[in-house]
């Protein structure tokens, strides 16, 4: 062992043995401890006499173990330095002095993986070490700290396992053997079991570990809100440990970064039961905080897909509301009415169009190309109204839709043109963009519009050239090919 791998390892061992007091003492304030769910019949579990003889217990595993130590913090540096150097280096000399700067980082995973140790000697099913899930459950509860990083990502895999009673890291779920391995048999019918299988005590000690982050400071039941938005991806989990009736508690949470973090579970909570899920939706828009708002209206287009019409009040509500943000977010779902009442999509839009606020009308701008292809004679002048406003980034896009439709409906164009005339809106900036793309016809459409000419017809469609598979012939210009691309896109290029 190099001497620079002697110093380092040293200052790991030290910070790692801290920390393990420092997280049993912690993870032991909560007592009695759950009863380990795995257990062998002739050996029954003992409750440790007092915390202290954990942490005596855990610090004394650690200090004898030293080659499992040494093994983990190998692994531990070759996951987390940057692998900018030759496979035959040394990690610990190269980046000596970066891993020096990191090393509540590398103690911080080694304790995680320590936890990891323990908790599979537990949930070993020919030889459960009872005295090791003590030691996991208290080391895992005083490692759920902080919403952000390792006790997020490993805690929540820890979680899991309790929850299902199963060493750290199996899979769960096995595919069918098929041809090409050898245990194939063609002839073979075999059950199969989908999804997780949760195992009684496992949940039990898993509730209990999920309530005393419930009931914790705030940066605690941050990161139980972290695992709750990881555990609704197994659904088999969902209600044996009651995360429907855990989501709806902390939807009343007295700090609203808790209850934004519930926004983050609302569509999977709604999947998995709707009656419930629309429960927390309400009493979620019922907090006046605006950053619940603001974190409502993003998953707004989420809740329609599931909800449906019930989410329409929510929207209604959110288009009231005063917070700019709230607004923004609220008008760039208001296409999805359009699935659920066409009429009331398009009289929204027209509501919306005359909004003081320029963002509002400016979400508007990519549905333009569906109304007025469901609604091309525009009854509600949405189209003037925009136009009138005057904001570029809505007269940019309405130029672009304009002279798309010229190409492909003369008669809807010139009709278009003649409600703008009407409300008295400039010309001139459609006019101008015309000009520069088509001048022969931008020259018809104005002699038509000052009443000196005929109204232009749709031009007759270019032939398309077909290859004879022979190189000889003339190719096409690049004009042609970039007008002949333009009208395979539609409107307007998205």
């Amino acid at each position: 062992m190099g001497k620079e791998r002697m110093k380092l390892s040293e200052s790991v061992f030290d910070a790692v043995a801290k920390g393990m007091v420092a997280a049993l003492e912690r993870g032991t304030l909560s007592w009695p401890l759950p009863q380990p769910p795995v257990a062998d019949p002739d050996f029954p579990p003992i409750q440790p006499a007092s915390p202290s003889a954990i942490i005596e217990q855990g610090l004394g595993l650690l200090q004898v173990d030293r080659a499992m130590f040494e093994s983990n913090l190998n692994t531990v540096v070759d996951l987390i330095v940057p692998h900018r150097m030759n496979l035959s280096d040394d990690p610990f000399e190269v980046h000596q002095k970066w891993l020096h700067r990191r090393v509540d980082k590398v103690a911080e995973r080694l304790l995680f993986t320590v936890a990891t140790d323990w908790l599979a000697q537990a949930f070993d099913q020919t030889a459960p070490n009872t005295d090791r899930w003590w030691l996991a459950i208290s080391l895992i509860n005083g490692l759920a700290t902080v919403p952000h990083g390792q006790p997020v990502h490993q805690g929540y895999h820890l979680v899991e396992s309790i929850a299902l009673a199963e060493r750290p890291g199996t899979w769960h779920t096995q595919p069918d053997v098929g041809p090409h391995q050898m245990e194939w048999n063609p002839h073979a019918v075999l059950p199969r079991h989908s999804g997780v299988i949760v195992h009684d005590a496992g949940v039990d000690a898993a509730r209990w570990l999920l309530e005393k982050l419930e009931n914790d400071v705030l940066d605690r039941r941050l990161l139980l809100m972290e695992w709750v938005r990881l555990l609704l991806q197994r659904p088999n989990l969902v209600e044996p440990l009651g995360l429907d009736t855990l989501l709806l508690r902390r939807a009343s949470d007295p700090e609203a970064e808790v209850a934004v973090r519930v926004t983050l579970c609302l569509a999977k909570a709604i999947e998995f039961n709707r009656d419930a899920g629309h429960e927390l939706a309400k009493r979620l828009h019922q907090r006046e905080e605006t950053l619940v708002k603001r974190g409502m209206s993003d998953v707004l287009t989420r809740m329609f897909r599931r909800l449906e019409w019930d989410a329409v009040p929510f929207l209604n509500d959110m288009l009231e509301d005063q917070d700019e943000g709230v607004l923004a977010a609220a008008s760039s779902t208001v296409g999805d009415l359009r699935f659920l009442d066409a009429e009331l999509w398009a009289d929204t839009m027209a509501k919306l169009a005359k909004h003081p606020l320029p963002i509002v009308r400016r979400n508007l701008v990519p549905f333009l190309r569906d109304y007025i292809e469901q609604y091309p004679e525009d009854k509600r002048r949405l189209l003037p109204t925009l136009w009138q406003d005057g904001d570029e980034v809505v007269r940019t896009r309405m130029r672009e839709l304009l002279m798309r439709m010229e190409e492909v409906s003369p008669d809807h164009f010139a009709a278009r043109v003649q409600d703008l005339k009407e409300q008295g809106c400039p010309l001139e900036p459609l006019w101008e963009p015309l000009t520069h793309r088509r001048p022969e016809r931008s020259l018809l459409w104005q002699a038509w519009f000052n009443g000196e000419g005929e109204q232009p017809t749709r031009p007759e469609p270019k032939p398309v050239l077909q290859s004879d598979m022979d190189d000889s012939g003339e190719l096409p210009s690049v004009e042609d090919a970039h007008e002949l691309l333009d009208q395979e896109l539609g409107f307007i290029d998205d």
